[in-house]
């Protein structure tokens, strides 16, 4: 789903720095590669994947002011995951729930 919000840099343009990227053992070990980099570019641009309102809008506030960013997805093969933006925009990290 698009984020309802405006925001700056306009579709489809990366909103923030990733910073590092990593990928947990247990995510790199249990998600395909394309869902990988498919997920990271929709976190970029602000296609946060499936998330409530109230976690799209902090998000969105983050972009603006400052701290983490976060998404969610469903991998092809039917996993969950999430990428997270630290608030110092030094590192994403691509990690399962379990891995939290």
């Amino acid at each position: 789903m698009d984020s309802p919000y405006i925001l700056p840099g306009g579709p489809g343009k990366p909103l923030f720095p990733l910073g590092e990227l990593v990928v947990t053992s247990a995510a790199g070990d249990a998600l395909p590669n394309v869902d990988v980099a498919h997920a990271i570019r929709q976190h970029l641009v602000g296609r946060w994947g499936d998330l409530s309102e109230e976690d799209r809008a902090a998000n969105e506030r983050a972009v603006r002011n400052g701290g983490p960013i976060h998404s969610s997805y469903g991998s092809t093969n039917g996993i969950r995951f999430w990428v997270i933006t630290e608030s110092d925009r030094s590192a994403t990290t691509v990690l399962l729930p379990d891995d939290y």
